[in-house]
């Protein structure tokens, strides 16, 4: 159900019932992101393999990659506003909004969030009823790097260190925090841990990936 644009910032933000931020940790291998029928934003190299409404990019490098992609076009670029003089033609680019609280923490500083937080961020100003989150692993595999794109252009090996979570757990606890009126769901495998950060959160619950 769509509901009456609203202005934010330097876009206009259409409000929506359901979003799926879907990130890309190994977990979602085998969702058929093709079921999905709610508005959704998405991360990085998914515009290789399917089609979002929008989608976040905070490396330049993925920025160059999404424009490089004819059938992404249409489809707004969100990036760090520190990327916007590279960039002749910024027709398709929008950056990240600003963070909705102040914090003295590395965390808090918007060089220290990447695209799957900013793509939270971002689902949340469309103020809809359920934000769902698929694809946040958060966490290695083992030792090893945990990334669907893993061991293509501009990521890492399989057997590479792990990104650091921490700041990832943090960030989007906040996000829960801010947003009490907004139900978040974590789709994941039936084995993974919730963060125990997140235990206490009363607007977050989880749901099993189907296998």
């Amino acid at each position: 159900m769509y509901q009456e644009l609203q202005a934010s910032g330097n876009h206009l933000v259409q409000s929506v019932d359901n979003v799926w931020v879907i990130g890309n940790g190994v977990s979602r291998q085998n969702f058929n992101l093709r079921t999905i029928q709610d508005w959704t934003i998405g991360c990085n190299a998914i515009h290789r393999d399917y089609q979002v409404k929008e989608i976040v990019a905070v490396d330049r490098r993925m920025v160059d990659e999404i424009l490089s992609n004819d059938t992404y076009k249409d489809i707004p670029i969100y990036t760090r506003e520190s990327w916007m003089p590279l960039y002749k033609d910024k027709s398709r680019l929008l950056t990240v909004p600003q963070l909705p609280y102040i914090g003295h923490n590395k965390f808090d500083k918007p060089d220290h969030w990447n695209s799957g937080p900013y793509a939270v961020l971002i689902a949340t100003m469309r103020q809809p009823k359920t934000i769902n989150l698929l694809g946040f692993d958060l966490y290695g595999i083992g030792k090893t790097y945990n990334n669907f794109y893993a061991n293509t252009p501009n990521y890492g090996k399989t057997g590479d260190r792990p990104v650091g979570h921490s700041f990832w757990i943090v960030q989007l606890a906040k996000l829960f925090e801010l947003n009490p009126l907004i139900s978040f769901v974590i789709w994941q495998q039936p084995q993974w841990p919730m963060p125990f950060q997140w235990k206490a959160m009363k607007n977050l619950t989880r749901q099993d990936i189907p296998v």
